[in-house]
């Protein structure tokens, strides 16, 4: 099929890539420091992952269940692990994520069991006080010995944050962006600085002190994933990635490389990641059926248990998302399914069309899938993008 036309300023920005004065990530010990592709899982904290389905391999969310992903996943040489902040289920005849562990929690433990791997959780904007935040994450970063990472949320979940009366309802969706960029900013302050004195809309700071300071120097990671015209303002002036997604590749395209094009335009590098589900089999066609059979298990009364509670279909954006319409299918995020050498081949292709910096990668059973991953799969990629100039 062929591509959509994409506009003239993201052609000019897809060619401006190539500049040699383009500005430099920073860098954080990542292989897209220097041009590579960083590779990453989303943990497993909520029973049930990522799809929709009564006939999906059991995932219970386990601190166990995690730690052995994580070890897996350090062990065959991924880049990082990341955890989301979850607090209230779907329901359904699943009970989707109705367990979840705490990120930040978890993502401790797992910094004291692993040794090479980068530790990013996930903290919300609006329930955390940024200097509460500042020293969990450096402590966090003294655990890990300088891996830690923040994946910075504003807030779009309001059915599970209306139950602990935690949903500013005088807050519109770019006024959530506004606290955030009011919020990160503070705590990027505090991590820095000997004393923080910031008076503003949503926080006020009075001589206010932070130590230790984190490990990493000039300080952790940052990834956010705003898609909105303000959710990737503020992605692209305050963190160093955003994850993107798109109903298609071409809209996949076309967003990354407007997230790129506005990072240039303010004199940043930021780095693009995507979300995908891999299931690995034998053959492509048995690969289909494993996916046919997950959709004959679809929980449609979860499904509207995510709509609740993300708003989705919500009357600020007045249309419903890509993550939501996938959903539909019980499979919350686009996938690539076959054997190895399938996967691998359309992982290289979204990397390269889409101009991306890393995947962060969802398996149906994550055991058996990274074990199969770390086999079959990475040793080619990371070979594919050596080849091609990046340090894999």
């Amino acid at each position: 099929m062929a591509a959509r036309p994409l506009p003239d300023m993201l052609y000019a920005a897809s060619e401006m890539f190539q500049d040699l004065d383009m500005p430099q990530p920073t860098a954080f010990g990542l292989p897209s420091d220097q041009g590579g592709k960083d590779l990453g899982i989303f943990l497993p904290i909520a029973n049930g992952g990522w799809i929709l389905s009564s006939t999906t391999p059991a995932i219970d969310g386990s601190y166990e269940h995690n730690r052995r992903v994580a070890l897996l996943a350090e062990a065959i040489g991924l880049d990082f692990i990341m955890s989301m902040a979850k607090f209230r289920g779907y329901g359904g005849v699943t009970e989707h994520w109705r367990s979840s562990l705490d990120s930040l929690v978890l993502m401790s433990a797992l910094a004291a069991q692993t040794e090479r791997v980068k530790i990013w959780t996930t903290f919300h904007t609006l329930l955390q006080n940024p200097a509460v935040a500042a020293k969990m994450i450096a402590t966090l970063d003294q655990v890990s010995h300088g891996r830690a990472g923040l994946n910075v949320v504003p807030g779009a979940y309001r059915g599970e944050f209306e139950q602990m009366g935690a949903w500013p309802c005088d807050l519109d969706h770019d006024q959530r962006y506004d606290l955030s960029t009011e919020w990160v900013r503070a705590v990027k302050r505090l991590w820095t600085e000997p004393s923080v004195t910031q008076h503003g809309r949503y926080f006020t700071l009075d001589d206010c002190q932070s130590e230790p300071k984190p490990v990493q120097k000039p300080r952790p990671f940052l990834v956010a994933a705003g898609m909105s015209e303000r959710g990737m303002r503020f992605t692209v002036e305050e963190t160093d990635a955003i994850f993107i997604g798109g109903r298609d590749d071409d809209e996949l395209r076309e967003v990354g490389l407007r997230a790129k094009a506005m990072a240039r335009a303010a004199g940043r590098a930021l780095r693009t990641y995507a979300l995908l589900i891999l299931v690995i089999e034998d053959s492509d066609a048995a690969a289909d059926a494993t996916l046919a059979r997950f959709r004959t298990g679809f929980d449609e009364e979860a499904f509207c248990g995510m709509l609740r509670s993300y708003g989705m279909i919500d009357a600020e954006a007045c249309r419903e998302n890509a993550f939501t319409a996938r959903a539909r299918s019980g499979i919350m995020a686009p996938h690539a399914a076959g054997t190895p050498e399938t996967i691998t081949r359309r992982m290289i292709q979204l990397m390269e069309d889409a101009a991306l910096d890393g995947m962060m990668l969802i398996f149906p059973d994550y055991e058996a899938g990274l074990r199969r991953f770390g086999a079959c799969i990475l040793p080619p990629l990371r070979a594919h993008f050596t080849h091609v100039g990046g340090a894999s």
